[in-house]
């Protein structure tokens, strides 16, 4: 009896230590993190994790404690062998979880879930993302893990036995012993004996969110995500009754005015709209930034209308594309991009302007296949589009495809003489990680935050020499340039996941078709707004852009609605509140802000994510 017990719970804790000595990985890993933790702190992120580890723990013991079963009732060590194998086969799975873990919390903000099974076609791009991560220290980092595991492991296997022939008596008992250690593991399992078994709010304790991210245990996080996203037919999101939830998102939206004031001379202007990758408002000069960064966008500003206050929708490309391009909320642990038939009825910019006879051409130096781009694209009824495979392979010199200066060259070469009006969708990706850049660099140094900064500086170069080149051409006069970002970044500063700095952007409307120049307009507002504001400027209809109000509408209720992983952030003049999902609570909540405010933010998670389940 004592041999079975043994081994059972040195199997079982095993795991446990384990997920205890992965947890202290992350946390030296991501130190300047965690220095801004307290002792007592760093002491809970373990004790409340402890639940988490020990769930996980005995997931992986189901089948070795069936084997242990099979290995008492037939006495074969084979069974114990294949408990063996078995965990060697795990044990570098989970390290390798673990260590991705590790880097992509630092590009991402949030722990490692099912997230990056949606880019899986397009590995190459997924890894771009890490690109400047310390590869080496990552590779060091996983050995040890590994060896680690392999070493404790082999330790305690060397204890375990073969069953001895004993008595049918004696011979029961340890085949009830055994059967019931495999059933209690239905309570580890569960996370305990209440009636929800356990999720990631069980670990959540602190108002400081890499507190509570520390706690959860990562290998328990991927596989609950994909249980969950493969299932999710119900929202869950259900903070009001449903009918009290639409009233206050359908009051955010009115009232409206009845008239707002005309920008442009002509009324079909062509569109050339810019999207910016990473384009956060902390490094543009107009916005606050440092001057020197922007040079070239700082200028255009005092060309046009620089608007102050806009907000990204979501923190990830192809949602920011969908926000900007559709004028659609944006989902927090999804994307609608990744279902074609979901995208399929959703309005776009593109097939508007179609109806009244404007050709759509939509340019990126990288693979429109990433992320499912290229299908939502198709659905909008673009008539070109060009991307990485357009370009000679002698141009490939950056990771993710041809650099942004090559990309506008090609849109000068393709515009020499089109046909009007058009509607010239691009998407800029040199400023997106790894940060390489084709031009002496502006600013000094190697640490990650410089190098994102000289590539956004670059970006501003390649941006300006292509807007002084389109203002000579005969289209200029007739033209209209939208600028504006995907999404924005936590540099410069290590911005928190959740807060609203990282999610404001730059939204800049330059060109010879516009009537006003040197304008700054300083309302709220979200990249969900820019579409409907610009086809009511053409006098085009809005209807099918439920979730977007006009910038220039002075009467429009000013906000700003953004999610980011399993929580949501809104903005109003009375200030910001964040909210996660997770623990039930605010993260972030200035003093000015109401609890209406609040409730309005639940509101809109409710019913926009209740909409895109109905798509």
């Amino acid at each position: 009896m004592k041999r079975i017990l043994t081994r059972s719970f040195s199997y079982f804790f095993f795991w446990v230590l384990f997920f205890e000595i992965c947890r202290a990985t992350f946390l030296l890993y991501h130190y300047p993190k965690t220095a801004s933790l307290t002792a007592s702190e760093i002491s809970k992120v373990f004790w409340f994790g402890l639940r988490m580890d020990f769930s996980f723990a005995a997931y992986l013991s189901v089948l070795p404690f069936l084997l242990f079963l099979f290995e008492v009732a037939l006495q074969k060590k084979v069974f114990l062998q294949l408990v063996s194998g078995f965990t060697y086969v795990l044990l570098p799975l989970v390290a390798l979880l673990v260590t991705i873990d590790l880097e992509l919390y630092s590009a991402w903000g949030f722990r490692l879930d099912s997230t990056p099974l949606q880019y899986l076609n397009t590995p190459a791009e997924m890894l771009a993302s890490t690109a400047s991560a310390p590869v080496w220290l990552l590779v060091l980092l996983y050995i040890v893990l590994v060896v680690l595991g392999l070493a404790g492991y082999s330790f305690l296997r060397r204890k375990w036995t073969v069953s001895p022939k004993r008595s049918p008596k004696q011979l029961a008992a340890e085949l009830l012993l055994s059967l019931f250690l495999l059933a209690l593991l239905i309570l580890p399992i569960r996370g305990g004996w209440q009636q929800i078994p356990l999720n990631q709010s069980d670990v959540y304790f602190s108002q400081k969110i890499f507190a509570n991210h520390a706690g959860v245990n990562v290998p328990w996080n991927v596989m609950h995500s994909v249980i969950k996203k493969n299932h999710q037919t119900k929202n869950p999101y259900q903070y009001l009754e449903q009918e009290r939830a639409q009233a206050l998102v359908q009051e955010l939206y009115q009232p409206k005015g009845d008239s707002v004031p005309s920008l442009l001379r002509v009324k079909q202007p062509n569109v050339l709209f810019i999207i910016l990758e990473s384009y956060t408002a902390k490094f543009i000069g107009g916005l606050g930034g440092p001057a020197e960064v922007t040079p070239n966008f700082n200028a255009l500003a005092k060309e046009g209308i620089l608007f102050q206050n806009i907000y990204a929708a979501g923190d990830r490309s192809e949602k920011g594309m969908v926000a900007l391009l559709s004028g659609y909320p944006v989902q927090t642990t999804t994307s609608i991009i990744k279902t074609p038939k979901k995208t399929e009825r959703l309005p776009q910019l593109a097939a508007e302007l179609k109806k009244v006879g404007y050709g759509a051409s939509y340019y990126y130096g990288g693979e429109l296949a990433f992320a499912n781009i290229k299908s939502y694209l198709i659905n909008g009824q673009y008539d070109k589009l060009v991307e990485k495979s357009d370009f000679g392979s002698e141009h490939y010199n950056s990771k993710w495809g041809v650099h942004d200066h090559l990309l506008f060259d090609k849109i000068l070469s393709d515009h020499q003489n089109p046909k009007e009006p058009f509607l010239t969708t691009i998407f800029t990706l040199s400023s997106h990680e790894p940060y390489d850049v084709p031009i002496p660099t502006r600013f000094p140094g190697n640490e990650e935050e410089t190098q994102f900064k000289n590539s956004f500086y670059y970006t501003d170069w390649a941006l300006g020499r292509f807007i002084s080149v389109a203002k000579k051409m005969p289209w200029w006069q007739n033209t209209l340039v939208v600028l504006v970002a995907d999404h924005g970044h936590q540099f410069p500063g290590r911005d928190q996941n959740d807060a609203p700095s990282k999610f404001r952007i730059p939204l800049l409307m330059i060109g010879g078709a516009l009537a006003v120049k040197d304008t700054v307009v300083s309302t709220i507002g979200s990249q969900t707004d820019i579409v409907p504001t610009l086809l009511q400027q053409m006098g085009l209809p809005t209807d099918h852009f439920a979730w977007s109000k006009n910038l220039l509408d002075a009467k429009a209720t000013p906000f700003a609605f953004y999610v980011f992983n399993d929580g949501f952030g809104m903005v109003t003049p009375q200030g910001a509140v964040t909210f996660d999902n997770v623990a039930k609570q605010p993260i972030l909540r200035e003093a000015g802000v109401s609890d209406k405010q609040l409730e309005q933010g639940k509101a809109y998670m409710q019913t926009s994510f209740g909409d895109f389940l109905r798509k």
